[in-house]
């Protein structure tokens, strides 16, 4: 008798469990879909209209794109209305040879390898001097709230402005940059009409832009380190680079692979820092691919929509292959994004 009460005592215990994990959502409930929708409704409503925006903003971009990259438009053959006359479209649908042309073509491999060697240089370069001053300025020193708002500036100062600034110094006849080199005995150097100073030249022009982006965030990341660890690593008899090597880097892992995928994004569509400074010259030697993708839609004649439209999509399919094998990389390092 005892042990059939203890058995149902504990039946009984078991069943509250049951109905306790099911109020806490950990067990199984009927209805639940409907029962969701009814309570949680006002959340989709609130998500409703930016979905909408993003849809109109970006999604019909997009398939637009995409439709147009698998045909042969272009300015001769698109819907269009000259006067009270309109003339509908006569393009045709030509599948994947737009994506075959590009693909086989001296042009988008030669575009193509410039851009990753701008992004490369610039990312590195960006991130080796964010993190030197983010480093700098997390130690206590005389006037550090005045030395990290001078280094914001370019930052805050809109894109276009900064562009224009660095290309009148880069004047071969009234630039500032010459006129120092002159009074040094130095002879003049075309920064913006020789293909190589060129592109030195956009490289440290966007570097100037990104650096401080770059060290914001890593100064963020710096400060989220306990100071505990230095103290300790230091009592041990760790030199700084070791404290750096051991501590700095792996507590900045995160925030550096964050930052690091948005700046390789960033600088590999930077299309203000190339067309407000060279145009993608001398000839096509720092034209990048965002740049030559807009070059076929509003420069040449006729304007090829097809062909731009195309190269747009390599650009998001060449992103996408980034993120997911940086994703994956990532992952095996034990980072979660």
């Amino acid at each position: 008798m005892a042990v059939e009460t203890s058995s149902q005592s504990v039946a009984k215990a078991a069943g509250d469990d049951v109905a306790r994990g099911r109020s806490r959502g950990t067990g199984k409930r009927r209805g639940s879909g409907k029962g969701s929708l009814a309570t949680h409704w006002y959340a989709g409503a609130m998500v409703a209209p930016v979905v909408l925006v993003i849809g109109v903003i970006i999604g019909y971009p997009l398939v637009r794109g995409i439709w147009l990259s698998l045909t042969d438009a272009n300015e001769r053959n698109v819907e269009r209305s000259i006067g009270v006359n309109h003339i509908p479209a006569t393009y045709e649908f030509v599948g994947l040879d737009n994506y075959t042309a590009a693909i086989t073509g001296d042009q988008f491999l030669g575009t193509l390898g410039w851009t990753l060697l701008w992004t490369v240089a610039c990312v590195s370069v960006t991130f080796s001097l964010g993190l030197g001053l983010a480093v700098l300025l997390n130690r206590r020193i005389a006037g550090r709230s005045v030395y990290r708002t001078l280094l914001i500036l370019p930052w805050a100062v809109p894109g276009f402005v900064s562009v224009f600034s660095w290309r009148f110094l880069y004047n071969k006849d009234n630039g500032l940059l010459n006129k120092i080199l002159a009074g040094g005995g130095i002879d003049a150097i075309p920064w913006l009409n020789d293909p190589t100073w060129a592109k030195v030249s956009v490289i440290a022009v966007n570097v100037w832009i990104g650096v401080p982006f770059m060290m914001v965030a890593l100064l963020g990341g710096l400060q989220s380190i306990p100071g505990e660890l230095y103290e300790a690593a230091e009592m041990d008899g760790a030199n700084a680079f070791q404290r750096f090597r051991h501590i700095t880097l792996p507590g900045l892992r995160s925030v550096s692979s964050t930052v690091t995928l948005l700046s390789v994004i960033w600088t590999f569509n930077q299309f203000p820092v190339i067309f407000l400074l060279t145009r993608g010259g001398p000839g096509e030697a720092t034209q990048i691919l965002v740049t030559q993708a807009f070059k076929f839609s509003f420069e040449i004649s006729p304007r090829d929509f097809a062909q731009s439209s195309t190269w747009g999509v390599l650009i998001l399919i060449l992103l996408m292959a980034f993120a997911a094998v940086y994703r994956r990389v990532l992952r095996k390092q034990g980072e979660v994004w």
